[in-house]
């Protein structure tokens, strides 16, 4: 199941750097991952600095 981002995120985009694939992209307050280009490495949560990223 892909990790998805919650409302704790402040768009910040230290996530985005790190998916070695581009699932995320910026949204209108917050950053989006997509499901499907999602592989579940985990990168994104090893460096949210709020800990928005949940598996």
């Amino acid at each position: 199941m892909a990790y998805t981002i919650n409302d704790s995120c402040t768009n910040c985009g230290v996530c985005e750097d790190e998916c070695p694939v581009g699932a995320i992209s910026e949204g209108d307050d917050a950053r989006m991952i997509d499901p499907d280009t999602c592989t579940d490495c985990g990168a994104c949560a090893e460096v949210c600095p709020v800990d928005a990223i949940d598996a």
